[in-house]
């Protein structure tokens, strides 16, 4: 049986399972004392695993982070940078100083006040890891704490993205934790989750691949203004989130048609057109930079992507049409091309370097192949088939390598092995690996200073250890950058330099749908799952 027809006939028998109310697809576990209803259960697309958000980029590990952390900064629906943590913060002339100001009242779950020495920290071991982070400190002269509330950056240089640093939403994230964990090593997780966001981490009843448990945090200090994506208050109206592994995507759907999970950070795309059909499910809509942007990242360290002709070839055959309809979305959720590393149909959307791709397809890609010296090489290909998103866009991907002449070995495992074995830079001989599709989500990528498929230039990368030495001047012209009009001409050949290096190469622009129940208010539309300010009304 293929997996096509397998989804299918899931499709068929969905119906019976979710009308049938004595079949519990996902048993619920309430708090004790918790009257019905106070528990969110959501499904995310991959299986919460690190609790540490600046050792990983996974998007599970976000969306706990935003729950159980706070950051100073953050971005609201409309891409804007606004005080979180701080009350507000103060420039001076020169743009050499920034001086912050925490909020008053905030505390650690456990119990400690917030202070600016942990603030401090926190940036500190964010910035070892994170590639904006580096960027900073590298014109940062250093922080000054003024007092237990208030400190103070002083720069060598202006730099342009400070406040956007402070803020970043994803990969590795800004949190801020105690002091005291805070300087541990960066190289592994930090012990224990101790955070001030607005829920609190169940440690003693996470049961790892099968359920994570957060409880609204009773020490929260929100903002008191109108929850605004992860800006404003973040208003924990539930008295518990569950986070339910569910591997299986039609047991996911059936579950949240049964009433068995509430809310599906991902819709598989052959289950759309039934979830439109059913008035007690509501599909989330995406736009622009809440989209999602498809990537196939080449390991540059090893043969033989550290050739960039063979990036090239490869780059070629790879087709976003294609790609694209392997995941069987309606045509209205999916662009047919889209070569922006800044998002389509978002603010700072780029056509700069894209004239290659008008010569694009097989016959170009092995040209190309066959000027690069390959030798037919193994090409090991990590293709995660438990991914709704990453499994058909791994078959059209990998179906063309082959047919552009690589030499491919497909690697076939869960999103989980797909995700640690990443991490190797030995030779595939070793156990390393080639090529691997993963994702990016859209908020990721407006910030052109924060962007991944630029940012992590020459350092250490998570995505494939890319190194254009023709970027690195672009990247710090971009941070000096002092008018938005200048930002934008750097940004341009920014992209034109990814492209023409192929740093990354990017599959497709398109919606990943999230799914939940209608009784469900104040669900916010963003780029990944926001499990506060959602209550349950009839």
């Amino acid at each position: 049986m293929t997996m096509r027809f397998a989804q299918r006939l899931a499709l068929f028998l969905l119906a019976a399972c979710a009308a049938a109310p004595g079949i519990a697809l996902a048993q619920g576990s309430a708090p004790a004392g918790a009257a019905p209803g106070s528990t969110l259960r959501v499904s995310l697309n991959t299986e919460l695993q690190v609790l540490d958000p600046i050792v990983t980029t996974t998007n599970a590990t976000r969306v706990f982070a935003h729950m159980v952390f706070d950051t100073l900064v953050g971005v609201n629906g409309k891409g804007e940078y606004k005080p979180q943590m701080l009350e507000g913060w103060a420039v001076s002339e020169d743009r050499l100083t920034y001086t912050f100001t925490l909020r008053d009242g905030l505390a650690f779950s456990d119990g400690r006040p917030v202070t600016a020495e942990d603030c401090v920290a926190s940036l500190l071991r964010w910035a070892k890891r994170e590639s904006l982070g580096k960027q900073l400190m590298a014109v940062a002269e250093g922080f000054r704490i003024l007092d237990p509330r208030t400190f103070e950056l002083k720069l060598a240089q202006p730099y342009s993205f400070v406040i956007e640093s402070l803020g970043k939403p994803g990969h590795q994230i800004p949190v801020i934790m105690p002091k005291r964990l805070a300087e541990l090593s960066v190289d592994r997780p930090v012990p224990e989750v101790v955070g001030s966001g607005p829920y609190l981490w169940r440690q003693d009843l996470w049961r790892p691949g099968e359920r994570a448990f957060l409880d609204r945090n009773p020490a929260y200090k929100p903002r008191p203004e109108p929850p605004d994506a992860l800006a404003g208050g973040k208003l924990a109206k539930m008295d518990r989130v569950e986070l339910v592994s569910m591997p299986d995507q039609a047991t996911r759907v059936a579950a949240l048609q049964a009433n068995e999970v509430d809310l599906l950070e991902i819709v598989p795309a052959d289950f759309i057109p039934l979830l439109r059909k059913d008035g007690n499910v509501t599909l989330g809509e995406t736009r622009g930079g809440d989209q999602i942007m498809g990537i196939l990242v080449m390991n540059q360290a090893q043969p033989p992507f550290n050739n960039r002709k063979v990036r090239q070839a490869l780059q070629m055959a790879v087709s976003q049409p294609d790609v694209m309809a392997s995941l069987g979305l309606p045509e209205d959720m999916y662009l047919q091309d889209c070569r922006s590393i800044y998002m389509c149909n978002a603010a700072h959307a780029s056509t700069a370097g894209t004239e290659i791709f008008r010569h694009a397809g097989l016959e170009r890609a092995r040209a190309l192949l066959q000027e690069s010296g390959y030798r037919n090489e193994r090409v090991v290909f990590l293709h995660a088939a438990s991914s709704a998103i990453l499994n058909p866009m791994g078959l059209v991907i990998a179906d063309a390598m082959k047919q552009a002449g690589f030499n491919l070995d497909v690697a076939t495992s869960d999103y989980a092995t797909v995700a640690q074995r990443r991490e190797s830079r030995e030779p595939v001989e070793k156990g390393g690996w080639s090529v691997v599709p993963l994702i990016w989500n859209g908020i990721d990528l407006v910030n052109a200073n924060g962007n991944p498929a630029v940012s992590y230039n020459c350092g250490d990368s998570p995505y494939g250890w890319y190194c254009d030495p023709k970027a690195t001047p672009l990247l710090k012209e971009l941070a000096a950058a002092a008018t938005p009009e200048e930002r934008k001409d750097v940004a341009d050949r920014l992209q034109a330099a990814f492209h023409e290096n192929v740093n990354i190469i990017l599959t497709g622009q398109f919606a990943a749908p999230p799914a939940y129940r209608s009784e469900l208010k104040g669900v916010m539309p963003f780029s990944f799952p926001l499990l506060w300010n959602i209550s349950r009304g009839r």
